[in-house]
Formats: structure tokens, C-alpha cells, sequence
């Protein structure tokens, strides 16, 4: 079994967020798509199998198969678009979350995905003991949305992970309003099996609405400042958040199954 391993987001190695892609001529049991996951200890390893003029798409975190994730789906579709089917400029995927489209535009790829609810929610202790500093708002849909006063303190936080399993939400989300981007943010994700996500396309899902409401423009340049970074060039049209990133490729591998 041949498997990629791809940083999307970016333009080079070593930046953006690691994604394993295994692009299969049939299932293979969910156990074993488990088992590969974990072996990797990357935040997301995706699976892939072309169905009729689709593909059918599922993503596996080190913890458990989940229903959205922006970056291997990115990933994928740049190891499709390279390898599997070059001769193509788009990639429809079926997924839990719908069907989800990926466009090649030169070196860039744009994926259309849905948009999160902005529902706010009340700003507890918990959250101020969780990050060791009180957000200013805060919203939940899958995942934890806190709003900081400033770039620095998205930047410069050492949240309590083993705390933060006891907050609502899937990803613990931080953002503040940027200095050189629209925003600036950091995703950690403990219940996933990872303590800090490099570069979340699904978590900009519901950064990016919010901040287009706040900031009153539909296009956004938004950067996640972790260890590794990314930017991600998001636009927000109605119910959906269309992403556009460059990827790189870091690795090919077989796996010996």
C-alpha cells in the first residue's frame, strides 16, 4: 500500500500541516485505517477510494475517525491531482460532511466547505483556567471558539491540554485580530490525540465567518502561529468557506501489509 505524506498549506516542507493520504482501490477494515493513523501520530491520515466519478473520502486522527478535516482533504486531493489523475483540475469527494469539491487553480488548490455556526456561548472559569487568561467571547459549534484582546496573546499561550478535555467542544480554538492578517490564530486538540494542530482548515470553518462578520469583508488572509505556521486564504459566501492553500510533498512511502 503506497501512502504520501503531504504539508498542506504551505509552499514548502517542514511548514504548513503534515497530512498521511492513502489513495485505495478498495476498503480495507477500520481497524487497520486505525491502526495506520496511529502509526503515523499525525493529526489526520486520510483515506481515499474512487466511486464512480467521486471519491469517497474518511479521515482518521491518531483517536478516532472524525467528520471534517480541511487540510487531508487538501492533501488528497493534491496527491490525486499530482499522481493518481493529473490530467484533472477538480476533485469531488464524498464524505461525512457532505460532498466536498477541490479545485486546482495554477499552484493553488481551493476546497469549498461548510460553514460553521457562530453561536456564542458563555465565557466560563474553566476556559480562564484552561488558557490562563479570560477570552473576551467565546462560541461554540464542533469546536471551541475563543476570542483573545491581541495577537500576542494567541501567540504567546500555554494552555493547560490536560484541562481542556474537560471543555466543551471537539478543538479548542484561540483567535484574536491580526497585525499582518485579517486573523491570527492558534487550534489545539486534545481530544484528538494532539496537543497543537499546526494548520486547522476546518477550524477556519468557524474562524472565518466570525471574523467576516466582525471585520465586515467576505476575503480573509488568516494565520495560525504555530511552531510550524501557515496562512490560509479563506472566503466566506453564504454557507460555505472556500479555502485556498499551496501544498508540498515530503514523503512517499509502502507500507508493508
Amino acid at each position: 500500500m503506497k501512502q504520501y505524506i503531504v504539508d498542506a498549506f504551505t509552499d514548502k516542507v517542514f511548514c504548513g500541516n503534515p497530512a498521511a493520504v492513502c489513495v485505495l482501490n478498495k476498503w480495507i477494515s477500520d481497524d487497520l485505517m486505525q491502526n495506520i493513523a496511529l502509526e503515523n501520530n499525525l493529526s489526520e491520515t486520510a483515506f481515499a477510494v474512487k466511486e464512480g466519478e467521486k471519491y469517497h473520502l474518511r479521515w482518521f486522527t491518531p483517536n478516532g475517525e472524525i467528520d471534517l478535516c480541511g487540510h487531508a482533504t487538501m492533501a488528497t486531493a493534491y496527491v490525486i491531482t499530482r499522481w493518481i489523475e493529473p490530467e484533472i483540475d477538480r476533485v469531488r469527494f464524498t464524505t461525512l460532511s457532505g460532498e466536498l469539491v477541490v479545485e486546482r487553480m495554477g499552484k493553488l488548490l481551493a476546497i469549498s466547505l461548510p460553514a460553521y455556526a457562530v453561536k456564542k456561548t458563555d465565557v466560563t472559569d474553566l476556559m480562564e483556567e484552561v488558557l490562563g487568561i479570560r477570552p473576551k467571547e467565546a462560541y461554540l459549534d464542533r469546536d471551541l471558539l475563543c476570542v483573545l484582546e491581541n495577537e500576542e496573546q494567541v501567540k504567546t499561550l500555554t494552555p493547560d491540554l490536560s484541562k481542556a478535555l474537560e471543555l466543551d467542544g471537539l478543538l479548542l480554538c484561540v483567535t484574536a485580530k491580526g497585525t499582518e492578517h485579517d486573523c491570527v490564530s492558534r487550534i489545539f486538540a486534545p481530544k484528538c490525540g494532539i496537543s497543537e494542530d499546526p494548520v486547522t482548515g476546518s477550524a477556519h470553518c468557524m474562524i472565518a465567518p466570525y471574523w467576516s462578520e466582525i471585520l465586515g469583508k467576505n476575503d480573509l488572509i488568516a494565520y495560525q502561529a504555530s511552531k510550524r505556521s501557515g496562512v490560509i486564504h479563506a472566503s466566506v459566501q453564504k454557507d460555505r468557506v472556500i479555502l485556498k492553500g499551496t501544498s508540498a510533498h515530503y514523503a512517499t512511502a509502502d507500507l508493508m501489509l
